[in-house]
């Protein structure tokens, strides 16, 4: 059974208690692996009536700000699948334990889409509940404002399916306010009718990053909602697992995602075509097919990433950013990357859950990979040199892509933080939900 958990004799121990960065050494109380709804049902009851606290997750994505888990169950949620498509309403309920790779093929093969992310390996729970940031968002917003009824556990130990008429508050929170409110085991949301995009990369000498970053950040303020872009530094490591083309060398990347047909998309990149890139993969996608672009690791790996949003940049913030991480910096991260916001992200849809919008114009985040100890500390100096050249222009913070404890200030307006306690105290006044960026009552 679910409720007998494993501990550290059990076999697969540390598979299952292994974040997606393996430089976290989670050690909590006891796992749970449940195979059904039931199974959560008794995990949450029996750790309720033992005195300790619960953690639901899949991959492990953003799992450091969940600090200890001495006192914790934790539940792997892998064993809660499934996958349901209504292509005639337009919407999909899915498990739990279902990652976006699991969904979007089938999806994209009935002309439709999800407000995805950039990477297959993710939750789609877990990406839901924390406002979930994609590619379409531009022109559609949050994913976390497309969900239309979740179904979770909730601290008496009882199964609740919340939607707009049903628990509303609990349902608002869970919206874009993470996972302090209960284990949830499936949810549902709507889908655009999207059979493709005009979509793929444009690769660049890293040696022309300030020519071609300048004229990108320039673009962006010309570009219809339709249109998200990213602007990046790559610094492939040169290992077996990249392939031949990209192994060891570093460019200067242009990301292009526009949810509209190829005739007006040529039209939109050929200015950035216009400046010669070395390598060029836009074209007709179906949905599916940029399930890769953004490159993330397939894998858990060793890393250590910082983000903020910011508003609108001048030029100057360009210059400080390639000052302190581009070429000639010795910056050995793996990627910066500047992603457009701005447009649906900023206007409140009617109904909207706890995260109505994304502040700012662009998110801006960095990563590195630290492959052994001695790798940290320069790691962390140039993830330092990136944040702080935007620190000027901070406009807060996406918690999805905050790796380390943040405060629910810097996400959410104070008005906002107060409505989620309040509904944290009607809900889990004992703070059983053990959540990471955790609302506590």
């Amino acid at each position: 059974m679910a409720s007998e958990l494993l501990n550290p004799e059990s076999a697969n121990w540390d598979v299952e208690r292994g974040a997606f960065n393996v430089l976290l050494d989670q050690q909590p109380a006891g796992i749970a692996v449940p195979q059904s709804t039931d199974d959560v049902i008794d995990v949450v009851r029996a750790a309720a009536a033992d005195g300790k606290r619960v953690a639901a997750q899949r991959t492990g994505h953003s799992a450091a700000p969940l600090g200890s888990l001495a006192d914790t169950v934790l539940i792997r949620t892998g064993g809660l699948g499934g996958v349901e498509i209504d292509v005639e309403k337009g919407s999909a309920r899915v498990g739990a334990g279902t990652l976006w790779g699991d969904f979007v093929p089938g999806a994209s093969e009935q002309g439709l889409a999800a407000l995805h992310g950039s990477t297959p390996t993710v939750c789609i729970a877990g990406y839901s509940l924390g406002g979930g940031v994609s590619f379409y968002g531009r022109k559609h917003g949050l994913a976390c404002n497309r969900v239309s009824a979740i179904e979770l556990v909730t601290a008496d130990g009882e199964l609740r399916r919340v939607d707009a008429d049903n628990d509303p508050g609990l349902f608002w929170a869970l919206r874009g306010g993470g996972g302090s409110f209960g284990v949830v085991t499936a949810l549902e949301f709507g889908l655009l009718d999207l059979p493709e995009v005009f979509a793929g990369a444009l690769f660049f000498p890293a040696e022309r990053a300030g020519e071609v970053l300048h004229a990108w950040h320039e673009w962006t303020a010309t570009v219809p909602e339709e249109t998200t872009s990213v602007g990046r530094l790559m610094n492939f490591p040169p290992i077996p697992e990249i392939p031949e083309p990209f192994r060891g060398k570093s460019f200067a990347v242009v990301e292009v995602i526009h949810c509209g047909d190829a005739a007006s998309g040529e039209e939109l990149v050929a200015p950035l075509r216009e400046l010669g890139p070395e390598m060029d993969t836009i074209a007709t996608v179906p949905p599916a097919g940029i399930a890769d672009l953004h490159m993330d690791p397939p894998e858990p790996s060793p890393y250590s990433g910082t983000s903020l949003l910011t508003e609108d940049l001048p030029a100057a913030a360009i210059d400080a950013m390639l000052d302190a991480v581009g070429p000639g910096s010795g910056s050995q991260l793996v990627a910066v990357e500047l992603r457009h916001c701005g447009g649906a992200f900023s206007r409140a849809p009617e109904g909207a859950g706890a995260l109505a919008t994304l502040p700012g114009s662009f998110l801006a985040f960095g990563v590195g990979i630290v492959p052994v100890a001695e790798a940290m500390a320069p790691t962390l100096g140039w993830l330092g040199a990136f944040r702080e050249a935007f620190e000027p222009y901070d406009a807060g913070r996406y918690l999805n892509f905050c790796d380390d404890p943040t405060d629910l200030e810097t996400a959410f307006p104070a008005e906002t933080v107060a409505r989620l306690r309040e509904v944290k105290q009607r809900y889990d006044a004992e703070n059983l939900f053990h959540a990471n960026h955790p609302v506590t009552s």
